[in-house]
């Protein structure tokens, strides 16, 4: 029997889905690693960015800003949860602050291109109806860096969700678990399998995020997409 048998069998056996490490299971726990991992990122990063893109007096700062955000994404997470291992925190715990730090500049740039990139004529129009910094930040920039933040997160929840296995490396749980135990025993239909897992979540977690991202992003903004799509 060869590898991609092995993985089909593997996967068409009822016990492999079902109880505490089973398929399902380790699939909520996978998921919700990712939404941890996010969920830290998401309060660093898109306030800081909403105050850099915002702050226009600080455009040395804010590119000096992103620059550095930028240079971790260097950092290979394998190696930070290695870190974080020597320092005492292993598992779950590990893997999510590793993640957090990979998705950050992602989510950072993203915020700051999208507020930075609303249109001066609008904001200084709010400003002449005698709106405040916050509530133009609230009632303008926002809503039009709307766009911008739901691909910015996209991106970064599906690369976390690519991510998370690493936790099974250090201890933590999820569908890394599949693919660790199949190593570790010389299954490697099993690993086929967990790989398959992951991917096929990948997918199914783009395309959900993909419809919210057509939601909240306006029309007129999808047209201009289209049309500049075509023109290239």
């Amino acid at each position: 029997m060869n590898v991609v048998q092995e993985a089909i069998t593997w996967l068409n056996d009822p016990l492999n889905w079902s109880g505490p490490g089973g398929i399902w299971a380790l699939t909520r726990e996978h998921l919700l690693m990712t939404l941890a991992a996010v969920l830290l990122a998401s309060v660093v990063a898109i306030p800081l960015g909403i105050w850099l893109g915002h702050s226009h007096r600080l455009q040395r700062g804010a590119a000096a800003v992103i620059v550095v955000a930028n240079t971790t994404r260097a950092l290979p997470t394998l190696a930070i949860i290695i870190i974080l291992a020597t320092a005492g925190l292993f598992g779950d715990t590990a893997t999510v602050i590793a993640a957090a730090v990979f998705a950050l500049p992602v989510l950072l740039s993203t915020t700051f291109t999208g507020v930075r990139g609303v249109d001066p004529a609008v904001t200084d129009a709010a400003r002449g109806m005698g709106m405040g910094g916050g509530r133009v930040v609230g009632r303008v920039e926002l809503p039009l860096a709307v766009p911008y933040l739901a691909a910015g997160l996209r991106t970064t929840i599906v690369q976390v969700v690519a991510t998370i296995p690493l936790a099974a490396l250090a201890g933590g749980g999820g569908l890394g678990q599949i693919i660790s135990l199949g190593f570790g025993t010389q299954r490697y239909g099993q690993v086929l399998a967990g790989g398959v897992i992951v991917a096929v979540l990948c997918l199914l977690v783009d395309g959900v995020l993909a419809l919210v991202q057509r939601a909240v992003t306006p029309a007129s903004v999808r047209a201009e997409s289209r049309a500049a799509a075509r023109a290239v």
